[in-house]
């Protein structure tokens, strides 16, 4: 089969590897639409380690091709989405009812992301075929009426904008600020309005981000590049703050940003993936006496999640269908990894099928 592989940094190449075998508990299935994540993009750059020769990608939507001999439930040719993260379901981590963090302890602890392993320590879904472990706890149907690409956000993006405003405890009432409206940003300010939120605004500096998250559901939207972020949202909040702020980049700036907006005891919800050390200012902090809350969510995985949020799309309620802005052949995934990781061309997402 041709796959997407890791070889270098800088390089992740279009080549042949063997079909999987399929095991007991496993289901094979042929990934008819996929996509790039930023977390791709940290992979090429060298951001992010993983083994040389790893088929990369987290974002399947496919068709069972081969059922393991123990999977019950699923039949082979029905259309499913598998998380990008996916738990195995029994341990410690799931059973403490964090499987986002399914992994092996290390001396250290345990090991983070863990239950982030496709494109991470097994071979991931930019491919022909992609090789789902625990099938049951991670294989969801897709509903005869919706598209691949109503679905696509599903695995990764949506579960984690939305989790930005779940695990930022947004309620009915609440103002809340979205620093970023890339992917995950966009599906945050989505999140936030299906959690309740009144008024939300959002950051960014792109036009067509901006207009894009208007359809989302942002209230008001404010251009870093034209107005400094912070002084604006407390003039727009009359000097209150919001009650949440979502940080969804990953840089020291809009993290920064994010606590400064925050009312007192407000949450700052931080999606971001960094790749360098956190400063916390003291000032913004409020020498660690302002009652705020700083909490980090990893994507939320596994079939329940996954048929939750097909539920979400199917009743109208949020379209991501606007995301996907550019369409690829598994051949030329070179070519979409060139455009995605230089974000030519107004690029939000792309849809990749072999």
């Amino acid at each position: 089969m041709k796959a997407a592989i890791f070889v270098e940094k800088d390089r992740i190449v279009l080549d042949e590897k063997p079909i999987p075998e399929v095991g007991p508990l496993d289901a094979l299935i042929r990934v008819t639409t996929t996509t790039i994540c930023g977390t791709d993009i940290h992979i090429l750059k060298g951001e992010y380690p993983v083994a040389k020769g790893l088929t990369i990608g987290h974002e399947p939507v496919g068709i069972i091709e081969k059922l393991g001999s123990a999977v019950e439930g699923f039949a082979e040719g029905q259309r499913v989405i598998a998380g990008a993260i996916t738990p195995s379901g029994y341990s410690n981590a799931c059973l403490c009812g964090c499987g986002s963090q399914d992994g092996p302890r290390t001396k250290h602890g345990f090991k983070p992301m863990g239950g982030w392993r496709f494109g991470n320590t097994i071979d991931g879904a930019q491919a022909e075929y992609l090789l789902v472990p625990d099938a049951m706890t991670n294989l969801a149907a897709v509903p005869d009426t919706l598209a691949d690409e109503q679905v696509l956000m599903c695995p990764d993006i949506m579960s984690t904008g939305f989790s930005g405003a779940e695990s930022g405890r947004v309620k009915i009432g609440d103002v809340v600020a979205v620093f970023a409206q890339g992917p995950i940003g966009l599906c945050a300010t989505a999140g936030a309005r299906l959690m309740g939120a009144t008024r939300i605004i959002v950051v960014d500096q792109m036009e067509a981000r901006l207009k894009v998250a208007r359809a989302m559901g942002a209230d008001e939207t404010v251009d870093f590049s034209k107005v400094d972020p912070v002084e604006e949202i407390l003039r727009l909040t009359d000097g209150r703050g919001v009650d949440v702020a979502i940080e969804a980049l990953g840089r020291q700036a809009t993290f920064e940003a994010a606590l400064r907006v925050l009312r007192p005891g407000g949450t700052l919800s931080s999606l971001g993936v960094y790749s360098s050390d956190l400063k916390i200012p003291l000032d913004a902090f409020l020498a660690g006496l302002g009652d705020q809350t700083i909490v980090t969510t990893l994507c939320p995985g596994g079939k329940e999640r996954m048929r939750r949020l097909m539920d979400v799309v199917a009743s109208g309620r949020v379209d991501a269908r606007a995301l996907v802005t550019h369409r690829f052949k598994l051949d030329d995934i070179e070519k979409a990894y060139d455009l995605f990781g230089h974000q030519r061309d107004g690029v939000l997402k792309v849809a990749i099928t072999p």
